[in-house]
């Protein structure tokens, strides 16, 4: 099969396609025939290695000391049951699935993945194609995960910055439409329409005006990029309100795993609150260029990759 690996460290021109062994699953896996998945910011960092200071040698010690120990990235996927193992009750072949293959040492980018039955693993929505369904995993989860932890009511102002990303423009479609909340979107100004058009009632241009200036206002500060200093976003925040950073807020809570998350998830886009933003969409073959797309730091929401014919 055709993947995408890579041997060292270092810009995008260290990713390369191969040839790898067809996978088998096991008694309790299914062999999926991946159709697309993306590129992610969290992609970029483990291929340059390019990590926070305090996180670099739990990094380092994970990701290979010498050299990437997992070289096929991808941390989120979509496409069709190829094969089943032999203990395998909830899927068929031929179902059409998302998955996240962040608890499992990613491996996207491949014509073929297996999974276990009871894996971040679930039906693809209905109504999304398979680039719209690889994109809403990791980002969906992560605002969902986040949000949670915010005790947002009905009328509640929630500032969210950094709404044009992945997890940003998920962010404010769950406040605005889910939550029944008033949005603050802070963003480029190229970028406010289409985010009001996601549900933002104000958009802020993160480089010319400063959210904290009017003081305590918001009952939620989400920061989905964690990129402002947390001291002074908290002054944003009105007493007994909430401030949440993506790095610190996203794990899941305690006895809720990531596969009931992705459930819900996609109940949440089947009922029309969700859909993924997709900025662009390339071909595996270029792979290269979507990472040097994604480095720009530019991308408005995701950035997904086509792991076969258009879908």
């Amino acid at each position: 099969m055709k993947a995408v690996v890579y041997e060292r460290y270092g810009p995008p021109e260290v990713l390369h396609l191969a040839e790898l062994p067809k996978p088998t699953p096991r008694e309790n896996e299914v062999l999926i025939r991946v159709r697309a998945t993306t590129v992610t910011i969290g992609d970029t960092r483990m291929r340059s290695f390019t990590v926070p200071r305090e996180q670099w040698l739990p990094a380092r010690l994970y990701l290979g000391v010498t050299g990437p120990r997992r070289k096929v990235l991808g941390m989120e996927l979509a496409g069709d049951v190829a094969a089943v193992g032999a203990r395998i009750t909830r899927f068929k072949v031929g179902d059409p699935v998302f998955a996240s293959t962040f608890e499992v040492g990613f491996g996207g980018y491949a014509e073929y993945f297996c999974i276990a039955e009871d894996g971040v693993l679930a039906i693809k929505p209905a109504n999304l194609t398979y680039e719209e369904a690889a994109a809403a995993v990791g980002g969906g989860i992560t605002a969902m995960r986040c949000l949670r932890k915010g005790r947002i009511q009905p009328g509640h102002k929630v500032l969210i910055y950094g709404a044009s990303g992945a997890v940003g423009t998920n962010a404010v479609q769950l406040v605005s439409r889910h939550y029944r909340a008033e949005v603050t979107a802070v963003c480029s100004a190229a970028n406010g329409e289409w985010i009001k058009a996601l549900g933002a009632a104000h958009v802020l241009d993160y480089a010319a005006e400063d959210f904290t200036q009017d003081g305590p206002i918001y009952d939620v500060v989400f920061d989905a990029v964690a990129r402002f200093s947390p001291a002074r976003a908290r002054m944003a925040v009105k007493a007994g309100g909430v401030y949440l950073n993506v790095h610190r807020d996203s794990e899941g809570e305690k006895g809720r795993d990531m596969r009931q998350d992705l459930l819900d998830l996609k109940a949440l886009i089947e009922a029309g609150t969700l859909r993924p933003v997709i900025d662009r969409c390339y071909p595996m073959e270029q792979i290269v260029e979507a990472h040097h797309y994604v480095d720009l730091g530019h991308k408005k929401g995701n950035v997904a990759i086509r792991m076969g014919p258009e879908n």
